[in-house]
């Protein structure tokens, strides 16, 4: 299937008062009709960046950005704020993190859905309202009739996050950008929000790119993960050979820290040794090499990201050999 969303060694940089930080190094991956594409990583590790970037919301004075985002085979990296406008929320629309600070504090929900919708279509109010409510009870909030005039303070924090998916919704976009939509709710609702966001993407075919270090978060929704480290993917494939057959250290690591109930349980979970590299510097070599216990005199070389396996779905990027690699692990 073709890809909608086409994203080619993007690079985004930003110019401090320390020097240049090279946010996100040569990022590439596709994202197919109905896909689900989970990008994962530590703080830092660029995953932000990148999904702000596919819609032109790190465009400043002090940034640089190169590469190639299409979509639909469009090329957005190239159109004017105004024509990036049109394409946000109408084709590709965006949930946050913290949802009490994406909606404004002093309007309404259902005005702020209600202006998403007339800022695209040319719509009465009152037709524009009356999708508000359907919006929200489609995202399962009771009473959307009366819901719909309550301010954000007067909902819950997993209930002002299904505000901002049916606000992501209002437009039908082909894709849904989710970075971190469910950090800041307890596991209850986080449980909620994620069978929400399946059930979009099956009801809908709805592409998500969804952004999270909770690994536990890829495996209930993904078909397919990106792992990220200090702006650069390490490994990129499809989710059960991710889980079974990791091919990269970080990724190792990654999977290591997650307690598991079908092994005994450990006094201790391994744990990733250091931190990451700054990024106004990073290294000349693998950029994980200084915390990996595996790493070798080639590893002063940079890796480049390919299919190690002998599998065009699999990607990492690591010296060593897929031998070595099963070995090790």
């Amino acid at each position: 299937m073709s890809p909608l969303l086409t994203v080619s060694d993007l690079r985004v940089s930003f110019a401090t008062e320390d020097g240049v930080l090279q946010a996100v190094d040569g990022v590439s991956f596709e994202v197919a009709p109905g896909e689900v594409v989970a990008v994962v990583g530590e703080s830092g590790s660029g995953k932000s960046v990148t999904a702000q970037t596919l819609i032109g919301l790190t465009r400043a004075p002090n940034t640089r950005i190169s590469g190639s985002v299409t979509f639909d085979g469009r090329e957005l990296t190239d159109l004017s704020d105004g024509e990036l406008r049109a394409v946000r929320g109408e084709h590709i629309a965006m949930i946050f993190q913290d949802p009490m600070t994406s909606l404004n504090p002093v309007y309404r929900v259902g005005d702020q859905i209600v202006e998403t919708i007339r800022a695209h279509r040319d719509v009465p109010k009152s037709e524009a309202l009356s999708r508000a409510v359907e919006l929200l009870r489609s995202v399962g909030i009771p009473n959307p009739e009366r819901r719909v005039r309550d301010y954000p303070h007067e909902f819950s924090g997993g209930m002002r996050q299904r505000v901002m998916i049916a606000m992501a919704l209002a437009l039908e976009p082909e894709v849904l950008i989710a970075d971190e939509p469910t950090t800041a709710l307890d596991v209850t609702i986080q449980a909620q929000i994620l069978r929400l966001l399946d059930t979009l993407n099956r009801d809908r075919n709805l592409s998500v790119v969804l952004i999270t270090h909770d690994l536990g978060v890829v495996a209930e929704l993904a078909d397919r993960v990106v792992v990220m480290y200090a702006g650069q993917i390490v490994e990129d494939a499809p989710l059960e050979e991710l889980f079974y057959n990791p091919q990269h250290p970080y990724t190792w690591g990654l999977l290591g820290s997650i307690a598991r109930l079908d092994e005994a349980r450990p006094e201790r979970l391994p744990q990733i040794a250091g931190s990451p590299p700054s990024l106004l510097n990073p290294p000349t070599g693998c950029r994980f090499q200084a915390r990996c216990k595996y790493a070798f005199d080639k590893c002063s070389q940079p890796p480049t990201l390919e299919a190690r396996l002998g599998e065009a779905t699999h990607l990492d990027r690591c010296w060593l050999s897929p031998e070595d690699k099963a070995a090790q692990r």
